[in-house]
C-alpha cells in the first residue's frame, strides 16, 4: 500500500465530487449548457484518474515495481487536463479570455496516456 498515492487519489476524488456538484448547481444559471458539459468532462477524467490511483495505491506491493513514474505522469496529466478545462469553462464568469489554456488540455491528456503506457510496459516486463 502506498499512502502517498492513496492520499492524493482521495483528494482528487473529493475535489471531483465537490467540483461536480458546483458544475451541476453553481454554474447552472451562469454559463451555457455547453460550458457545463465541458466542465463535466474535466470532472469525469479527474474522477477516473483518482479511482485508478486509488486502485494502484492499494496494490503497489502486489505489482512488485515502483508506480512513481506512472503516478507522476497521471497526476500532472489530470491537473493539466482537468484544471485547464475548468478555467476554460468558466472564463466568462472570471471576465477574462483564457484561450491560451487550450493547448494545455491535450498535453494533459497525452501525459495521462503516457503514464498508463509506462504502467503497461512495466507490467509486461514483470
Amino acid at each position: 500500500m502506498n499512502k502517498k498515492i492513496l492520499l492524493i487519489a482521495s483528494v482528487l476524488l473529493l475535489l471531483a465530487i465537490v467540483l461536480g456538484a458546483f458544475g451541476a448547481h453553481g454554474l447552472k444559471d451562469k454559463v451555457t449548457p455547453e460550458r457545463i458539459a465541458t466542465f463535466e468532462v474535466g470532472v469525469r477524467y479527474q474522477f477516473y484518474i483518482g479511482l485508478a490511483m486509488l486502485i494502484l495505491g492499494f496494490n503497489e506491493e502486489k505489482l512488485g515495481f515502483s508506480l512513481k513514474p506512472t503516478f507522476i505522469l497521471l497526476l500532472i496529466g489530470v491537473l493539466f487536463f482537468s484544471v485547464s478545462i475548468y478555467f476554460l469553462a468558466i472564463q466568462e464568469i472570471l471576465g477574462a479570455s483564457l484561450k491560451f489554456l487550450g493547448p494545455i488540455t491535450p498535453l494533459g491528456g497525452l501525459l495521462m496516456i503516457i503514464g498508463l503506457f509506462v504502467f503497461i510496459v512495466k507490467l509486461m516486463r514483470k
